[in-house]
């Protein structure tokens, strides 16, 4: 199978830090309401960032990270935003981007996608995924418990919705040019 109209969607988050478990919550509820494009990928990464990194290496043409995002908005806030894929590379031509801490536990979508591109070149290959999104709800609670606030909780069935309508656009667009 052809890994170029592949998308991935991957739920990360910490469900032991409250409203940091929202992208989990919202894989695990596409995963209950199914009904998403051939093509497209769910998975709960959790805290396991270099899994996802790993996972990326087979290649993919887009990856929706779902997560929680701090843009000073109210709690349960949704924001679909582009990631922009050149900017953790150095900004002088020649200069090496800073090395991503590898904490198998707690690497953030900036540096997954660091060590993405360092594991790539080791191995010979160029970026394996084209493009990079992000559906982030503004968080109420990131302490220590068990399940999402209020607010944050009532955001998981409209940004599954979001990803929703997002891959769906991402699977029409494959064959438009780059």
């Amino acid at each position: 199978m052809s890994t170029a109209g592949r998308v991935l969607v991957a739920g990360v988050g910490n469900v032991f830090l409250s409203d940091d478990g929202f992208g989990v919550a919202v894989v695990e509820h596409l995963q209950r309401e199914g009904g998403l494009p051939a093509g497209v990928e769910l998975v709960d990464t959790g805290i396991r960032g270099m899994h996802l990194a790993y996972q990326l290496l087979d290649g993919y043409r887009a990856l929706v990270i779902v997560d929680v995002t701090r843009r000073g908005g109210e709690p349960g806030a949704l924001y679909t935003l582009e990631h922009d894929l050149d900017a953790h590379r150095g900004s002088i031509e020649g200069t090496e981007p800073a090395v991503p801490a590898l904490d198998g536990h707690g690497m953030d979508p900036d540096s997954v996608l660091a060590l993405l591109d360092g594991l790539a070149g080791s191995l010979g290959l160029e970026r394996p995924v084209d493009r990079v999104f992000v559906v982030g709800c503004e968080p109420a609670v990131l302490a220590e418990g068990i399940g999402l606030s209020p607010p944050v909780a009532a955001a998981v069935e409209p940004a599954a919705l979001a990803v929703t309508a997002l891959v769906t656009v991402l699977m029409i667009d494959e064959g438009a040019p780059r």
